[in-house]
Order: structure tokens, then sequence, then C-alpha cells
């Protein structure tokens, strides 16, 4: 720093005031210390800084990445969640860390300011581990408890209320839902799923459109064993929402192998799927689309204006989506 200094002509502080952002630096002066640095090829010691501030301004971004596929929705929070941290003056990793023993080895080393939890279980161990270690933490999703946590969540419910709404309003009164299966007894609980079914049972019910629903692993081939099955237990189903985006494509190529016209026969509608993963199935689905992008940095910047304020109120918020139609939905032969 002080070879900067000289070279640029200013004092040391002032080349810490640039490097750290810790007060403001006229436009001039700062391109001078700038320019300096980029001739020295200088580059800040980040485990130095940590050290000095007891801050590493490192995220981690927790995902249980062998037991659940890095989908284009969850893609598109890392994605949207490192981009905000970097706003911040902040960098994020993705921790793919499984189960509550392993999350606690990582985070006993003190190597990041703040945790965020992905994949949110009703009764996720993974916050009591956090809890334990005092490390500031906040949800993209909600236990089945979640009082004084701080969460950013989708509107699984509002979601699901706007496909069924939507398929009603075409004419159809048989549905089915298409949901994921994660076979594994530690994700009994998991939110998206279970919130999606529940308000699917009851709203189906209430509007009076039949209530099936169809599982399966999230793989193509799995989605169009799961439109075979449909098709032989249930062929008056005329309309189906579905959460499960790794097994989209294949669900509906299944109907359509099966002698199903997508939409004449069978409308389908995804929930909570990806910009992406709509136009990936052929034909192209019509969906409830996932508000990832703006659940990564609204959780970013809880977490981060928790850190600088810890005495903050818990963010508790939920997003929903936005109905896309790309010609997936039609009123029933």
């Amino acid at each position: 720093m002080q070879d900067v200094a000289d070279r640029a002509g200013v004092s040391l502080t002032t080349v810490s005031f640039v490097v750290n952002g810790a007060k403001p630096v006229a436009a001039s002066t700062r391109a001078r210390v700038e320019t300096a640095m980029a001739d020295l090829g200088y580059r800040r010691n980040v485990l130095a800084r940590a050290l000095a501030s007891q801050r590493s301004r490192i995220l981690a971004l927790v995902f249980p990445a062998l037991e659940h596929r890095l989908g284009s929705a969850a893609l598109s929070i890392v994605t949207a969640a490192a981009a905000a941290a970097t706003e911040r003056g902040f960098n994020v990793v993705l921790w793919p860390v499984t189960g509550a023993a392993q999350l606690d080895d990582y985070v006993s080393g003190g190597l990041v300011d703040g945790v965020l939890l992905m994949e949110v279980t009703a009764e996720d161990p993974r916050v009591d581990v956090l809890r334990d270690r005092q490390v500031p933490f906040g949800l993209v999703g909600r236990t089945e408890r979640p009082d004084g946590l701080a969460f950013v969540d989708m509107d699984f419910e509002g979601m699901v209320a706007v496909g069924l709404e939507h398929l009603a309003d075409l004419g159809h009164t048989r549905t089915a839902l298409f949901l994921g299966d994660l076979g594994s007894p530690s994700w009994s609980g998991y939110g998206p799923i279970t919130r999606t079914e529940e308000a699917y049972l009851r709203l189906a019910a209430e509007r009076d459109l039949g209530a099936v629903v169809v599982r399966a692993p999230q793989d193509p081939r799995s989605g169009h064993r799961a439109a075979d099955g449909l098709i032989a237990a249930h062929p008056d189903v005329t309309a189906v929402l579905a959460l499960n985006e790794a097994a989209l494509s294949g669900f509906v190529n299944g109907l359509v192998a099966g002698g199903r016209s997508v939409p004449d026969d069978v409308s389908v509608l995804g929930v909570a799927t990806s910009s992406e993963a709509i136009s990936t199935a052929d034909p192209a689905v019509s969906a409830v689309v996932a508000p990832g992008p703006e659940l990564g940095r609204r959780s970013v910047d809880a977490l981060i204006d928790r850190l600088a304020e810890p005495s903050l109120p818990a963010l508790q918020l939920l997003l929903g989506g936005e109905l896309r139609l790309a010609g997936s939905t039609a009123p029933p032969r």
C-alpha cells in the first residue's frame, strides 16, 4: 500500500480509504490510486483483511447437492444471490453439504460471516446447528414453525391457487398434480412439495376439480413413466399441475407418446418452474414461474443487513409467481 501511495502521490491513509471503501475519496484521487494499483499489480490480501476486520465478507449458500439436483430454478437463486452479494462487497461460496454434522464441521472453522440454507425441511436440523454455533443465517424456504427465523420463500399456496384458477377458467373439471419424489425419509416435510400438495388437495376440493396426485423421481425418464401411469389409471384427467422441473419434459413427452395431445387432450401447467425449464419441453410448457432471482437477491440483502445491524427484526417474506402462457393449456375437448 505504501508503494501505491508513493506512485499515486497520496498518503497511505488515502490508499486505505480507496481499498476498503471506509470514506469517500475524490474521483480524480481515486483514479490515480486505482491506476497505481493496476501498474504495480497490487491485490488486496483477503486473509489479512479478514483477520484485521474479524469479517471474511463471505456468505455460504448451503445446498444438499448429493440429494437434490441443482435445477434451473435453484441455479437462478444461486446466481442472483452471488450478484447481490457482489454489489454489497461480499463473496458467495456454494457448500454442497449433506446433513447437520457436516454443516457443523464447515461452520466451526469460522470461514464465513453468514449462511443461507436452501432446500429447507419442516424440522430442519441444520437450523439448530447454526443457532448453537451462533452463526448469522437466513432460510431460502421455511420450516414448519418459522417463528423468529429469517426467511424468504416462494408462496407455493398462492401459485397453486393461480394455476387452478387458470385451469378452472378454461373449463377443466378433472385435474392432477405431478410432484417430485425425493425418495428419502430424511426429506419428509420438504416445504415445496408438502405445501404444494396440501394447497392442491384443499383448493381442488373447494372447486370440485378432482384430486389426483402422481409422483416421480427428478429425471425425464421417470417423468415419462409417470405420464404412462396417469393415462392408464386416470384417463379422464384433462389438466395437470406440475411441480417437478427436472422430470417435466419427460412427462410431457410421455403424454404425447401415450396418444394425448398437449393441450387439446391434456393441459399441462408448471408450478414454481424456472423460465429456462419452460422452453426445454416440447411443446413448450406454460407455468406459474418461480421468482428465483428475486428470492436470491432478497435473501442476501436481508442477511447482510442483519450482519450490519443485528437488532433488525428477522425478515419473513413470501414471493408469488407470474403466470406465463406458452401454449400448453387450453379448454378441454
